[in-house]
């Protein structure tokens, strides 16, 4: 410490420095922890408590669960920890019931590989992360209810999430009531025979294994044999949602395959059309409402069925049934069941002919001597092709003919049926008819396959109507239909015929699907690209599935009173991966190895038999399905929440149609992965009863990202942004010469990542929270600068001067009457802030209470007590531990936190004086300091008056008098 430090301290002994800032802020966080200060009281049940804060107006305010990382965290994660922080006490400070705490999402990937790393059971391992950042964020003074916190990893916790997947496996969707019911609801109809079974036998015919299949294709909750994203490099099966747009793992970047697999699902396809419309009701931004619409991805269109002779009809689904004229080939997906076949995995199906067609061209048949042959070497080449692969715009589109032909239903024209990759089983029907006069896909395939074009939707750009001569694809909305009938070369005519000629694109459709409707082959449909939800993981950090198999390979749930079913702790927990470009490969999961938790005897209602329990564990995103609801009632044992208590913090209510949490922070990232499979749990239990909200989030916002510059060297490599200097035009490292510098994100492997326990040991924790609220909207990501925090630290050093004498330690204030300026201050900044925190405007509220606090410094005397008072009040959301200390020394004995937040007077918000600028001939002659309330008239006449005016007219007349009161009069001259 230097000389000219101590002579400071040592003159100045009561100065606010780090160390007192540090004294202070572990002083008051003990002080809240012990005296209950954030602790919400419930109304009744489980932590029911203060009765007159209980009826207070009630705000539920929630940030997205964390994850216990092992490095900890750094300033960029709290930023909305801290705002969510800010407006909760603001909330409590205006006269609110508050619930605000925070979980662990502590199940997942990285602490198995982490385990798998370094021989840590991830138990441990996550456990003491846990403990490491309930400290880092306790240190923040955030005012969480820890009484509500939660971890997913606790048993107590997870019985809870096993219990939801019960109601979902144990209920169906049913669309008379557009409602999840009872799976024994529906039991009850194919028991009573107003529901047929699949082949007409009556219900007490059907074996158990008959019946549990039967089920199986209605529970929402099911096992089923389908395409899986399989990630040899992971060792597991992904959801869709977990794959990148470009075919990779989201976690660890490895390539992703398709699989078939059994794995259980989650139909959540049930409830697209609700997921879809209930999300016009929630204050979300409108770019995540896009992100889910179009995962969602509604379309209104028609079925189609084309026969195929000697076999089923394949049956499409199109968005533009108006122009099945002009269909002159189909295209079915690799995986297509029609050509995979039910009892072949080698690429013969039940469609596929043992030889090619008489006139076969040569270009259609991959070069192979038979269909089969073919078919199968092209489905083994699409599968070693990611979906977005397969759905790129290549410049050449690759497929084969499987020696098909299907007849189109409008003109009885014979049309090949070719498989090509790119038509996917995961949207529609896996089958599309082509259209390739009016698509850019089809008439690339159809000119590399040299087959023929049929133009049925009139070109309005003079290209004519002959297909070979054009270069792309005419496609158009807003056109008349041609060559759509028998007589206009559509086909062969009949007597059942029909003709769209000349009608526009709108009635062309509805004539077509009327058409195809009155004789059973199609009808209009909607169609959505939402899929199944994946609910397998072939690893050993989840919650086990409450499930568990009979001899015959039957599902069985557990009952209620065997949960929770606990992880089993194994020695070796490691699953097998492979290596990641090996496809043909197969999960092996760690639980399978553990053989006496694998096979238990239970008794399950008819005598004690043997079992065999589930060996996929579920994903990362079952414990944040529904965590919400277990922060209203944490140690509730026999429900997942009372239901008092659930409609208490989120039932409906005014502006609220849906209920939900008041608010939820988060990142955007998460649009079509927790926030819409939430959705989909909060909707299930819902319809069965359980809760009272419909959606578990009413506004949610997204804060932006805290970004740091990483710094790499010529090799590429990222070096330490500490040991990085700036000099002579550029930036150096001074191990290794000049280094590249670009803004992104901040992290422990980039090397430029800060921690806040260095923040806080530096400045104290409420500078740190200054600061990042300060650096710009709470929307939109900002570089973290460490140079510049010090702003904010001396902030508060003028805030606890213009309070506290650092000599002696002793208050300043006096107990007399602001003058007239310091109330206008003191009001307009009341005014300010208390707009600014209702919005989350957290840095403009900030620079309105450092304009007014530089206000009272420029003053040079003791600040009125009023005044000081107030000020504390205005900075105790942002800054809470001096707010603390500074309340107690202006002689209040209750917490601040509690305490009424200033109420502006409006005689002091609005200008005393505002100036009028008086213009002739738009050149400004007077400036006029005048009442904002002042009228038109009186400000004309005012201006008139004003003798600079009087001699600029010189005595000229007045044509025009425009007044714009109170800031403008141009007066315009004779």
């Amino acid at each position: 410490m230097s000389e000219t430090t101590n002579a400071a301290e040592t003159a100045a002994p009561h100065r606010y420095t780090a160390a007192l800032a540090a004294d202070i802020e572990a002083r008051w966080q003990d002080f809240w922890e012990q005296n209950g200060t954030y602790e919400a009281p419930n109304p009744s049940g489980g932590l029911a408590g203060d009765s007159e804060r209980a009826a207070r107006p009630k705000k539920f305010v929630m940030d997205m669960f964390p994850y216990p990382s092992g490095a900890g965290l750094h300033v960029g994660h709290p930023l909305g920890f801290i705002a969510t922080d800010v407006y909760a006490r603001h909330l409590r400070m205006t006269g609110h019931n508050v619930l605000h705490t925070l979980g662990f999402d502590a199940f997942g990937l990285p602490a198995e590989q982490y385990a798998v790393q370094t021989g840590t059971h991830p138990r441990v391992s996550t456990e003491a992360n846990i403990v490491n950042m309930r400290r880092q964020l306790r240190r923040l003074g955030l005012g969480h209810d820890q009484r509500r916190s939660i971890e997913t990893i606790d048993p107590a916790y997870y019985k809870w999430t096993q219990w939801i997947f019960l109601q979902i496996f144990n209920s169906w969707y049913d669309p008379e009531a557009d409602a999840a019911r009872p799976i024994d609801t529906l039991v009850a109809q194919f028991e009573a025979g107003t529901r047929q079974t699949p082949d007409g036998r009556a219900w007490s015919e059907l074996s158990g294994i008959e019946r549990a299949n039967v089920l199986g294709e209605y529970r929402l909750a099911y096992a089923s044999d389908a395409p899986v994203n399989w990630c040899p490099g992971l060792g597991t099966v992904l959801a869709n949602e977990e794959v990148t747009a470009e075919g990779r793992s989201e976690r660890g970047n490895y390539p992703v395959f398709k699989a078939k697999l059994r794995q259980w699902n989650m139909r959540i396809t049930a409830y697209a059309d609700r997921l879809l419309k209930d999300l016009d009701e929630l204050d979300w931004p409108e770019a995540i409402k896009l992100q889910q619409r179009n995962w969602i991805g509604r379309s209104e269109g028609a079925r189609v069925d084309f026969p195929v002779s000697g076999s089923e009809a394949i049956t499409v689904f199109t968005t533009r049934q108006d122009t099945l004229f002009g269909a002159t080939y189909m295209v079915l997906a690799p995986e297509h069941p029609l050509i995979a076949g039910p009892e072949n995995g080698d690429g013969t199906g039940s469609i596929v002919p043992d030889a090619w067609p008489e006139g076969t061209h040569d270009v259609w048949t991959g070069g192979q001597a038979t269909p089969a042959e073919a078919v199968a070497a092209y489905r083994k080449q699409a599968a070693a092709k990611s979906d977005v692969e397969r759905q790129a715009e290549a410049k050449d589109k690759t497929g084969v003919f499987t020696g098909v032909y299907a007849t189109n239903p409008v003109s009885g024209e014979q049309v090949p049926v070719f498989i090509a990759d790119y038509v996917l089983m995961g949207y529609g029907t896996g089958a599309i008819m082509a259209v390739p006069a009016h698509d850019t896909r089809d008439f690339a395939f159809a000119r590399a396959f040299e087959l023929p074009m049929r133009c049925v939707v009139e070109p309005s750009d003079g290209r004519g109507t002959d297909p070979s001569t054009w270069d792309d694809a005419f496609a158009s909305y807003d056109a008349k239909i041609v060559n759509s009938s028998p007589a206009s070369g559509g086909g062969t005519p009949t007597d059942d015929t029909v003709s769209l000629d000349g009608l526009g694109v709108t009635e062309a459709k509805a004539k077509i699907t009327e058409w195809l409707a009155d004789r059973g082959i199609g009808e209009g449909t909607v169609n959505f690209r939402l899929r199944d939800w994946l609910f397998s993981r072939q690893r050993y950090w989840g919650e086990p599935f409450p499930i568990v198999y009979d001899e015959d390979g039957v599902a069985h749930p557990l009952p209620e009173s065997m949960l929770p079913l606990e992880l089993p702790e194994v020695e070796d927990y490691s699953p097998r991966t492979f290596d990641a470009d090996d496809a043909d490969t197969q999960p092996e999961t760690p639980l399978s190895r553990n053989e006496d938790w694998v096979n238990v005897e239970l008794d399950l209602g008819d005598g004690p038999k043997t079992y065999r329990r589930e060996t996929n564990t579920m994903p990362n995103w079952a414990g944040s399905c529904w965590y919400e609801l277990r922060y209203l009632d944490p140690d509730n044992d026999d429900a997942l929440a009372d239901p008092a208590v659930e409609q208490y913090w989120m039932g409906p209510r005014e502006g609220q149609p849906h209920g939900g949490v008041d608010l939820y922070v988060g990142g955007a990232e998460h649009a079509v992965l927790h926030l819409l499979y939430a959705r989909f749990w909060s909707k299930v239990l819902y319809d069965l009863g359980h809760v009272s909200s419909r959606e578990p989030f009413h506004k949610l916002y997204n804060q932006g990202m805290i970004q740091a510059y990483v710094y790499r060297d010529s090799r590429g490599i990222a070096v330490p942004a500490a040991e990085v200097e700036e000099h002579d035009g550029g930036v150096f490292y001074y191990e290794g010469g000049k280094v590249s510098r670009l803004l992104g994100k901040m992290g422990k492997s980039l090397k430029n990542a800060v921690t806040p326990d260095e923040i806080c040991a530096e400045y104290g924790a409420d500078t740190l929270r200054l600061y990042e609220m300060a650096m710009g909207p709470l929307d939109v990501s900002r570089p973290w600068d460490t140079r510049a925090v010090v702003g904010q630290y001396r902030l508060l050093q003028r805030l606890w001067r213009n309070v506290v004498d650092e000599a002696s330690g002793e208050v300043t204030v006096v107990d007399t009457e602001p003058d007239e300026a310091t109330l206008r201050a003191l009001h307009k900044a009341i005014d300010g802030v208390t707009q600014d925190m209702a919005n989350l405007r957290f840095n403009t509220a900030i620079a309105k209470v450092t304009e007014l606090n530089n206000h009272l410094t420029k003053t040079g005397g003791p600040i009125s007590r009023t005044v000081a008072e107030r000020l504390v009040l205005l900075i105790a959301p942002l800054a809470p531990h001096i707010a603390e200390e500074l309340w107690r020394k202006l002689g209040h004995t209750e917490s601040v936190v509690h305490a009424d937040f200033p109420v502006a007077d409006p005689a002091y918000v609005v200008d005393e004086a505002v100036t009028c600028v008086v213009q002739i001939k738009g050149k400004v002659k007077a400036r006029l300091e005048v009442a904002p309330s002042i009228s038109d008239a009186d400000l004309e006449a005012a201006a008139l008056a004003d003798p600079g005016v009087v001699a600029a007219l010189g005595g000229a007349g007045i044509r025009k008098v425009i007044v714009r009161a109170p800031k403008l009069v141009n007066i315009v001259p004779a």
